[in-house]
């Protein structure tokens, strides 16, 4: 397993912040460091944890829409898109908690046909008007058998920020990092109504390890 780049900056400063605590404490109350270097290592090994990137398989397969996030299905249903394609579409939508791997994927290969990033709010992720009011990232992949997918990368009320590494014109592999959103959020799917679902509301899914539909 290894540490997200997103994780570098923020775990050096912590640590560097943590260090300079435990130094003071140590100087001005000498009766107490010990519990607070416990502390501060308990709170820094839960940051490591938040900022993990573990190695996983990819399920390859032109017909497969793998899951694009760590988490779990908290929504399955029909809605009307209107940001892209203008059409009926089945919405999946994954919740990841704050102890849930939070690198993103891209569900299959493809051109990136479109990004754009979408400033606003910060509603709790798992919140009806979360997809549309919430600040938010969308990215449309045209797969290579024709098939056109959109994913949302949405913030919550502890998610303050939303990496996206796609640009308009890439060519991507199924499983290759699409971003990070730090500290708790959901990713919305939006996929063509009649493809066949292999996941159902309430399952625990894993980033590319789970097959979300196929297009067969």
């Amino acid at each position: 397993m290894r540490i997200h780049r997103e994780g570098y900056r923020i775990l050096i400063f912590l640590l560097l912040v943590l260090a300079a605590a435990n130094i003071l404490v140590y100087t001005f109350a000498p009766s107490g460091p010990l519990l607070f270097l416990l502390f501060s290592i308990t709170i820094y090994l839960l940051a490591v944890w938040f900022f993990r990137a573990p190695s996983r398989a990819t399920p390859l397969g032109e017909n497969l829409v793998v899951s694009p996030a760590d988490g779990k299905v908290v929504v399955i249903e029909e809605t009307d898109e209107n940001e892209y394609f203008n059409d009926r579409r089945l919405q999946v939508s994954i919740f990841m908690s704050p102890l849930n791997v939070h690198v993103n994927l891209f569900p299959i290969a493809g051109s990136v046909t479109y990004y754009k990033y979408h400033p606003g709010d910060y509603m709790v992720a798992w919140h009806p008007k979360a997809s549309a009011r919430n600040e938010r990232s969308s990215v449309v992949i045209q797969g290579n058998a024709n098939n056109a997918i959109l994913v949302r990368q949405i913030a919550g009320v502890l998610a303050r920020r939303i990496v996206c590494y796609a640009n308009t014109g890439d060519h991507v592999q199924q499983g290759q990092e699409l971003g990070f959103i730090k500290f708790g959020s959901r990713v919305d799917l939006f996929l063509p109504v009649g493809i066949k679902l292999k996941v159902k509301v309430g399952q625990k899914v894993s980033g590319t390890t789970t097959v979300i539909a196929s297009f067969e």
